[in-house]
């Protein structure tokens, strides 16, 4: 498979379909977002999604994020929409908050990992809200890169990883928030950290009150324990760069590097 790399600029329509006609298509398609790229399929095409874990060598049990271009959009996602994510719409939405909710059951368990909840955002990023629109139709996206790699944050960090296992990558340029977004569960009574992201825990308390943070956030998930958001599981952002530990003092550390 040849990957093709499309600069899509605002108001070009016409690229802009021809990269959505390959998600109707069942096909996935690599994009910008603020926080880091997206590799994207249908959310309602399981084959598609399929594709999403088999280029990126994705874990089954690791869930995906769903990608919405208007608010309108998440009463297909969810069961219900709870009065807290009003508050954080209003105050971080667009942006890089992404929400779990009771899923719709529109949402297969392959987007899910088998989870009865669902993770949704809808990000800042002109060129990603205007493809998810052109789509028709939600889009399942987790970062594109090998599964444990370093998230990327430009076209050419996708090509790095993917070139030959996807047919398009959008060129957005580099993303302006560069890590992953905040994932905040609104389950249960008091909302609950999953992923520390760009919305500090602090911004989300000064619009919620109280919010907590999972335990899992600073600990390892017990044996047989699901993952209930990206992040909280498998190995993530491992360089490839050899990394060597030097304990000594300064003086020391100044002459090894001088070498």
């Amino acid at each position: 498979m040849k990957t093709k790399i499309v600069k899509i600029l605002p108001g070009d329509t016409e690229n802009l379909e021809k990269a959505a006609k390959l998600i109707k298509c069942g096909e996935i398609v690599a994009i910008p977002t603020e926080t880091v790229y997206g590799l994207a399929a249908n959310v309602y095409d399981e084959s598609a999604v399929g594709k999403i874990f088999k280029a990126k060598g994705r874990p089954q049990d690791n869930p995906l994020i769903v990608h919405i271009s208007k608010l309108s959009q998440l009463g297909e996602i969810a069961a219900y929409i709870p009065d807290s994510l009003k508050v954080l719409a209003e105050h971080f939405m667009p942006g890089p908050l992404t929400v779990v909710l009771p899923k719709n059951p529109k949402i297969s368990d392959t987007v899910t990992a088998g989870l009865s909840s669902v993770a949704v955002r809808m990000p800042s990023h002109e060129t990603a809200r205007a493809f998810i629109s052109a789509c028709l139709v939600p889009l399942a996206a987790p970062s594109a890169n090998i599964s444990g790699s370093p998230s990327p944050t430009s076209a050419k960090h996708v090509f790095d990883d993917l070139n030959g296992k996807i047919p398009m990558i959008i060129d957005g340029g580099e993303c302006s928030v560069g890590v992953e977004s905040t994932v905040i569960s609104l389950l249960g009574d008091v909302p609950e950290v999953l992923r520390p992201g760009a919305v500090t825990l602090e911004q989300l308390q000064s619009v919620l009150g109280e919010v907590k943070v999972n335990r899992a956030v600073l600990a390892p998930l017990q044996k047989n324990e699901k993952a209930s958001s990206p992040g909280m599981k498998h190995k993530h952002y491992s360089p490839k760069t050899k990394i060597i530990t030097v304990k000594s003092s300064a003086q020391a550390f100044v002459r090894y590097v001088n070498g």
